[in-house]
């Protein structure tokens, strides 16, 4: 498959979905050759900032400013960045209960790094943005040199999205980040081997993964709201050297079919890039 039948088969499942927009890219480290469509291209980064996130958590414990194990007060009251007004995460809009549960307690940040990638929690997300800091944050990713990728606030935080304050992603920026934790780059070797591992305990496999043979493994993110379902991992088959993938897409509020979409995108690259390799 030449790459315009892969674009042309990629735009062709977006339109057939009803998506507005889509922006992929993909890295095979098997052949390593690279592709995007519209990868350069902005979105709305939903909870796929939650990788960026991970990054800059266990780039704080390697600088010694909490560890793996230190205890974290949960509470359920943050700041907008807005205008200093508080807010909070409302159970019923976010993915995951038991942080909800643990209010009044405390919980580890290895926990709260796996709910908030794994479960995809909000409460925990917001919990370690406060604690390492959206600054420090993103100086992580600016040391990483990565680019396309834009986080300004935490998740929920109704007032600053009134305002047009918003996290932004590309598909080549989560590559590009999940590239560096493949590689051993992201942070140390040590640090990227755990945060692979939390990626790998992904709870919601209707994207990416849905588009693959059986025996693939994926450690993926996903990403999904009102108006864009997104999912990026890292794909491992046997007998080839992995490839990562990002699928970024857009939705008018009443638009269906969203995983599916992404799942058939996931499909298609899948061929696309094992094309010859024996893997069906």
């Amino acid at each position: 498959m030449a790459e315009n039948s892969l674009r042309a088969r990629v735009l062709d499942i977006a339109r057939d979905a009803g998506a507005q927009r889509v922006g992929v890219a993909w890295f095979d480290y098997h052949h390593r050759t690279g592709w995007s469509l519209h990868g350069e291209e902005w979105f709305h980064a939903a909870s796929t900032i939650k990788v960026p996130v991970l990054l800059g958590v266990f780039a704080a414990v390697e600088a010694g400013r909490f560890a793996p194990h230190s205890r974290i007060h949960v509470r359920n009251r943050f700041l907008s960045v807005a205008d200093g007004e508080p807010f909070r995460v409302e159970p019923e809009r976010d993915a995951n209960a038991v942080v909800h549960a643990a209010l009044g307690r405390t919980m580890k940040v290895s926990e709260l790094a796996h709910h908030m990638i794994a479960t995809s929690s909000n409460l925990a997300t917001n919990l370690l943005v406060d604690i390492v800091g959206i600054e420090n944050i993103q100086r992580t990713l600016d040391d990483h040199d990565l680019t396309g990728i834009e986080l300004r606030r935490g998740v929920e935080d109704e007032a600053a999205w009134r305002v047009g304050i918003n996290n932004r992603i590309t598909a080549q920026g989560l590559v590009a980040a999940l590239r560096l934790i493949d590689e051993g780059r992201a942070v140390s070797p040590d640090a990227s081997r755990e945060m692979l591992d939390i990626l790998h305990a992904q709870e919601f496999r209707g994207g990416i993964p849905a588009g693959l043979p059986d025996e693939a493994r994926v450690a993926n993110k996903t990403g999904e709201m009102s108006t864009v379902a997104h999912d990026a991992g890292i794909v491992y088959l046997p007998d080839r050297e992995p490839y990562v993938l990002a699928i970024l897409t857009e939705w008018s509020p009443e638009g269906v079919g969203r995983r599916r979409a992404i799942a058939g995108i996931s499909r298609a690259v899948f061929e696309f890039v094992t094309e010859g390799d024996g893997h069906g």
